[in-house]
């Protein structure tokens, strides 16, 4: 299988790396430590057309193929030291500007995707909850049919964006005796919707110039029209845009990998002790030659699970290998990028202990390495 960029491949990365060092990594660790969500360089990213990538230029977005956005998100990770940042852009994208894009009646479509795409608007989708996590089955917020509508009542909790969302996909049991198969539905509303409330976002140990919070449904009425997709739909639309989100979304950390190998390996060459480099003593370079080995492998699962979206529903296995692969690579290179800087490496200066807190979070969300592994044994019928 051949992976070679095309022409437009190599000027899409090209320009999104030339974008994304020119204009966004300014201030990067005073954001992180006010814990700021940069809303000029996310209308920046807007103008580049990121949040938009997938979608269809007559919807205002860039219509590219699945594996020309993978790269150009790989590009955007590998550019953008602010992996908050390059998060929230993916969490938009993937949770709420592809089920707008694929299940979205005409009339939801206009209303929403051209601002959605150039980032004038800020979307997410609402699945976990406080007691059921990474469960999507254990859902508990319920709509109940009121006249030509409905009532919701449930809260979220986690939900990448939300402090600063404007359009919310929420999902919630519209007929608990089928469950999450058949018994939950996405519904759309927008942030000043009566009897919804968000909460301010909540500290977190990573990704902190992305911020999330928890969401509060109380008595919130929506007619039928906005029902995203058809009644009952909902496991559909989250399964899909599950499998986008686990494969994208760490297109950006498969870029982030290769950024932190540049860096590993440039301190290596540099850095003295006992009169010679320390990328001569085997501790540290073959630290570095495994981080490689894992970006190549990561790099190959990742672009062929990313010809599958288009083509097969079973792409939620390769889905979920490639999100389960991917983070604990990443985690695990941030941690031997580190070792090598050594005390350099834990102080805040040289960047290196936020790429270790920022790729912590890759293993938990989207759901967690646990889940994947159950994903992927369950296809092996064990």
């Amino acid at each position: 299988m051949d992976f070679s960029y095309s022409a437009e491949q190599e000027t899409l990365r090209r320009e999104i790396i030339k974008f994304a060092k020119e204009r966004l990594n300014t201030g990067v660790i005073a954001r992180d430590h006010h814990q700021e969500f940069p809303r000029d360089l996310w209308l920046a990213c807007g103008e580049m057309g990121l949040q938009g990538l997938p979608v269809p230029e007559a919807l205002g977005g860039a219509g590219m193929d699945p594996l020309s956005c993978t790269i150009a998100l790989e590009a955007f990770g590998y550019g953008c030291r602010d992996n908050g940042l390059v998060f929230s852009v993916c969490a938009h994208l993937l949770s709420c500007v592809v089920p707008m894009w694929r299940f979205g009646t005409p009339e939801q479509q206009a209303r929403y995707l051209p601002r959605l795409c150039n980032g004038t608007l800020i979307g997410i989708h609402a699945m976990t909850e406080p007691g059921s996590g990474s469960d999507s089955f254990g859902l508990k917020t319920r709509a109940v049919r009121d006249g030509d509508g409905w009532r919701i009542n449930g809260s979220k909790t986690f939900i990448s964006n939300a402090p600063v969302a404007d359009v919310i996909i929420v999902f919630a049991l519209t007929d608990p005796a089928k469950g999450f198969h058949g018994g939950v539905t996405a519904f759309l509303m927008e942030r000043d919707t009566p009897g919804l409330t968000a909460s301010k976002k909540i500290e977190k140990m990573g990704m902190r110039t992305s911020p999330f919070g928890e969401l509060a449904f109380d008595d919130v009425f929506v007619p039928d029209t906005a029902i995203l997709g058809t009644l009952g739909g909902g496991s559909a639309i989250f399964t899909h845009a599950m499998d986008w989100e686990r494969i994208l979304l760490f297109a950006a950390h498969v870029g982030q990998m290769e950024r932190l190998l540049d860096l590993g390996v440039q301190y290596a060459r540099t850095r003295q002790q006992g009169g010679k480099a320390i990328g001569k003593y085997q501790a540290v370079s073959h630290k570095l030659a495994d981080l490689k080995v894992n970006l190549e492998a990561s790099r190959l699962l990742l672009y062929r699970s990313a010809t599958k979206l288009d083509r097969t529903r079973a792409v939620s296995l390769d889905a979920a290998m490639t999100k389960l692969f991917v983070s604990e690579s990443l985690v695990k290179g941030a941690m031997d990028v580190l070792q090598v800087f050594a005390g350099y490496g834990y102080s805040v200066e040289y960047e290196i202990e936020r790429e270790v807190r920022d790729a912590i979070g890759s293993r938990i969300y989207s759901g967690t390495s646990d889940i994947q592994r159950n994903i992927i044994a369950s296809w092996l019928r064990l």
